[in-house]
Parts: C-alpha cells; structure tokens; sequence
C-alpha cells in the first residue's frame, strides 16, 4: 500500500534524477560552448543549448566560475582516467608518446575554457586539484616509459612537463595545421628519445 512518506519519496527521486540529467546535460554543452567560444562565450548561450532555463543552469552552478571551475575540472578527470587506463599497455613507450600527442591535440578547447574562467574571476581550486591529478597520471606514463627504455632515462616529469604545457599552448595559439603539429612532436619526441634512437612520432 502506498504511503505519503512513499508517494513523496518516489516524487524526490524522479526529480533527482532529473536534476543529474539537467546538471550532466548542462556541463556537457558547458564544455563545447566555452572550449569553443572562451570567454566570449556565455552562461545564456549554455542555457540555450542544453534546453534549460537560465534559472537552472545558476542553481546547479551559482556562477559563471563555479560553471567553469566544474567544467575544466571534469575534463581532467575524464583525461586522468584516459591516462590511467593506459598504465598496463602492452607498449608503454606508445602509450605515454601518443596520449603525450592526444593531450597536444587536445589543448585548444582546455585554454580556452581556461581563459574564460581567468576572466569570470575564479580561483580553479577543483579544476587545480584534478590538473594535479592528470599531472601524476602522466607522470606513471613516464616511468613506465622509461623502464621500457622508450624514453630517456635522464628526464623528470618536471622538463616534460613543460614540453607538454609549451607545445600544447603552441598548437592551439598558434592555430597549427595537423601536419605542421605532427612534426613538431616529431622534433619532441626525438628529443625525448633514449641518445641512438629516432623516430617516435
């Protein structure tokens, strides 16, 4: 027999559901329109998008920096869990030389997501705490590409982290063409390489 307490429990929890899809729904579209208009982009633009009213979008995100905060944040978590997948390659120096590729490839949408939280005055806590997580992830790549004598051994995650960062703001700021960034990874790559051996990109 149905209840109040069970008529009202069963009324929560379409509506939770309903909030999630509208909280999933609004950060998907959130990623597209920033990583694609930065900061010129705009909460209203989002709203319109995901089919939400304005009003939803500030009750899940009560700013436009919480909004890009969420955002920057889920998408170094879903890169962390790309690289981590990637910690029991058959190949480890493919795995760390082509997801080193992929985050290049990547990078234009993340700054300029980036850029738009800069301008709306956020402080990027979450969004820093998961960089910091895809930054430990790509760190195991490297070691396990290093034991593999794929890269060299002489290398921290520090330098090689900052070819990443520098060849990826690179690529997107300089709007290279996909053959124009192939070899310059290429040049990296050698780099990287153990001394007497060539051609990883």
């Amino acid at each position: 027999m149905s209840t109040p307490g069970n008529r009202e429990t069963g009324g929560r929890q379409p509506r939770r559901a309903d909030a999630r899809t509208n909280r999933e729904r609004i950060l998907t579209v959130a990623e597209e329109v920033f990583g694609k208009g930065g900061p010129s982009a705009s909460t209203e633009d989002v709203a319109r998008l995901a089919n939400v009213g304005i009003a939803t979008v500030f009750r899940h995100f009560p700013t436009k920096a919480a909004l890009l905060e969420a955002v920057l944040a889920q998408r170094f978590h879903r890169l962390r869990e790309q690289a981590e997948t990637l910690g029991d390659a058959a190949d480890p120096g493919a795995a760390f030389f082509d997801f080193f590729r992929h985050l290049v490839a990547d990078a234009a949408g993340k700054i300029a997501i980036g850029e738009a939280l800069l301008e709306a005055g956020g402080d990027g806590g979450d969004a820093a705490q998961a960089s910091a997580g895809l930054r430990r992830a790509v760190g195991v790549l490297l070691r396990h590409a290093q034991r593999a004598g794929a890269v060299r051994a002489d290398v921290d995650l520090p330098e090689v982290y900052a070819l990443l960062v520098a060849t990826s703001r690179a690529s997107a700021q300089a709007h290279l063409a996909e053959e124009v960034r192939d070899r310059m990874l290429v040049i990296v790559f050698d780099g990287l390489a153990p001394p007497g051996t060539r051609g990883r990109g």
